[in-house]
């Protein structure tokens, strides 16, 4: 279970390479763009921007296992071609990675790679109020965390960034973990054992469990979720989409019939298009958030 190999932290990221039936953009890449510093290291993310841009932004948590590696992003920016081409801008986010990093200042990161994306929006050409997140797995957790949690910032911060909202406009989380509580708590779970950003006090596992975080104002979500998933059983998103319907939120969840943790072939074609598909649905002035 634990992504020690490249390939199982692909399937746990949602990485799956695929072509794109769309025709192809030319793509400006601008790598390691630094979001932010912690202990004494940058906080990085790729920048992929294609020709005929529509002013929309899409942040992709790179994270499996809330692992979060480096890949060179000329070698990556297949897995974004579906986006891109639909002239989405994207940014491939790296957060402080476990083992040195758990959830909280793992969440911490990501919010601030939004705050920083919003803030310097006019210099990336993509609009504040109309960026999307999306990942898978750990990845997927991520971007739940971002659009049931969002804070409006600390407008007595010092730090202009930290003054800005991390709000996000939509949502697609890839099989993701929903509820936390039994992985943080008993330390006998194997999943406790093999992922080591789990490791925090249990006490705040239902704070960083998007599942206990759903109201009324989050961000239309799209979920996809493999019905033979074993490593994060769809019963995850089953309980958040009732949690979304409670509390009405745009929201909806695409059940990949047969597909297990990590989409590949046609299963990967299917949801790439419908996070496509839903990005550009809710990706406008009428829906996004302020």
């Amino acid at each position: 279970m634990k992504p020690k190999q490249s390939i199982v932290f692909w399937a746990l990221t949602g990485l799956i390479f695929v072509p794109s039936s769309q025709a192809q953009q030319q793509i400006t890449i601008t790598p390691d763009v630094v979001y932010g510093h912690k202990d004494g290291l940058a906080l990085t993310m790729d920048l992929f921007a294609p020709s005929d841009s529509n002013g929309r932004g899409v942040l992709f948590m790179v994270s499996g296992g809330w692992y979060s590696r480096h890949i060179a992003p000329e070698r990556s920016q297949s897995r974004f071609r579906p986006l891109l081409d639909a002239g989405f801008t994207v940014f491939a986010v790296r957060h402080g990675s476990s083992p040195r990093y758990v959830i909280p200042e793992i969440i911490g990161d990501v919010r601030r790679a939004v705050r920083y994306v919003r803030y310097h929006a006019k210099r990336f050409n993509v609009a504040p109020d109309q960026l999307g997140v999306y990942g898978g797995s750990a990845g997927g957790h991520l971007a739940l965390m971002l659009g049931t949690s969002a804070d409006k910032g600390n407008l007595a911060s010092p730090d202009p960034i930290l003054k800005t909202t991390d709000r996000v406009a939509a949502v697609v989380a890839y099989y993701p973990p929903t509820d936390l509580r039994p992985w943080v708590t008993d330390i006998n779970s194997p999943y406790y054992k093999n992922y080591p950003a789990l490791r925090f006090d249990s006490k705040k596992a239902a704070t960083y469990s998007p599942l206990l975080q759903v109201t009324a104002d989050d961000a239309p979500t799209l979920l996809i979720h493999g019905d033979k998933d074993k490593l994060v059983p769809i019963e995850h998103s089953n309980k958040i989409m009732e949690a979304f319907r409670t509390h009405k939120v745009p929201s909806k969840l695409l059940v990949i019939k047969d597909a297990s943790h990590g989409f590949r072939g046609e299963d990967a074609m299917t949801a790439d298009d419908a996070t496509v598909k839903w990005f550009q649905e809710h990706l406008n002035s009428k829906n996004a958030n302020p």
